[in-house]
């Protein structure tokens, strides 16, 4: 009985680390080493938008430095302590080509809550979940009120159970 359930348990944390280890690495793989990488393989027809955001971020947060993040364009830094306890940079704002949409996230909150999610109804047709926004066309985005979401993000970056220095 004892090793059936010594099975078991190794069974449920090797499960549980293969899925922390596969949410994490969720970004879409990317051969590129730096930014103007990253930009040139972007495929037709989201390399227009994917260039036009990345322009209108470092236009709206010009002190926010591009640098390939994960596998996306991060825009500035901030100390965060991941799941494996482990201290690194991360992203203060983020631009992703996904499958099937493009992904900019924002890792800011204004009182414990993610600054997509309060701007959401006013993002434009826009999908939001925590951190992420996620368009397929330019002109669903309200580029105004991300502009002042980008901002605001410059000035107070973090994320919800973030230990940051």
């Amino acid at each position: 009985m004892e090793n059936f359930c010594f099975d078991i348990i190794t069974f449920i944390f090797k499960a549980l680390s293969e899925f922390i280890e596969s949410y994490m690495n969720m970004f879409k793989p990317v051969k590129a080493s730096n930014v103007q990488e990253y930009l040139d393989s972007v495929p037709e027809p989201r390399k227009e938008i994917i260039n036009f955001i990345h322009d209108f971020i470092q236009k709206s947060v010009p002190k926010l430095e591009p640098w390939l993040a994960y596998n996306m364009l991060g825009y500035g830094k901030f100390d965060y302590i991941n799941y494996k306890k482990e201290n690194i940079k991360w992203p203060v704002i983020a631009l992703a080509n996904q499958k099937s949409y493009v992904s900019v996230y924002v890792c800011s909150l204004e009182d414990n809550q993610y600054l997509s999610e309060i701007y959401k109804d006013q993002l434009g047709k826009v999908s939001v979940g925590k951190s992420c926004i996620r368009f397929k066309k330019l002109e669903d985005m309200n580029l105004p009120i991300l502009q002042e979401v980008l901002e605001k993000a410059a000035q107070k970056p973090g994320l919800v159970s973030a230990a940051m220095k």
